[in-house]
């Protein structure tokens, strides 16, 4: 079996600015792995939206709280790591955000988001920690 091999590893304080920080991430592994338009902006979406969470639900915006971030290159998968230091939740009772009584409400559309527009969408360590793969990258 091959190993996955780390391309990048950062951590960094759970401020709202921060999110900027994913924006340069992906512009990055777009050069570098020469991402096509549509891989490029499903991985920026789903990982703005990840990071979001982890800022704002997961460390509810504790400066002294950190979000880390890891990615990983298997042959043709991206595996994209977020972890914060929350309380974590039940990613099993998550809301359907397309359901009629839901429309209406100005949240709630992240993960439904990232379960699209990803391959692989997987929580750990109660929710506190989300994999999100991308395949024939």
């Amino acid at each position: 079996m091959v190993e996955p091999v780390t391309l990048r590893e950062m951590e960094f304080s759970s401020v709202p600015e921060n999110i900027n920080l994913i924006e340069v991430l992906v512009e990055e592994l777009k050069v570098e792995l020469n991402l096509s338009e549509e891989a490029e902006a499903n991985i920026l979406v789903s990982l703005s939206e990840a990071v979001n969470n982890a800022i704002y639900h997961g460390n509810k915006s504790d400066p002294e709280k950190t979000v880390r971030i890891s990615v990983e290159k298997l042959e043709t998968e991206l595996i994209f790591t977020i972890e914060d230091q929350g309380a974590g939740f039940n990613f099993t009772t998550v809301r359907d955000p397309t359901a009629i009584e839901n429309l209406d409400q100005p949240t709630g559309r992240g993960i439904f988001l990232m379960r699209n527009l990803a391959d692989k969408v997987e929580y750990f360590s109660e929710g506190r920690k989300v994999m999100i793969t991308f395949l024939a990258i």
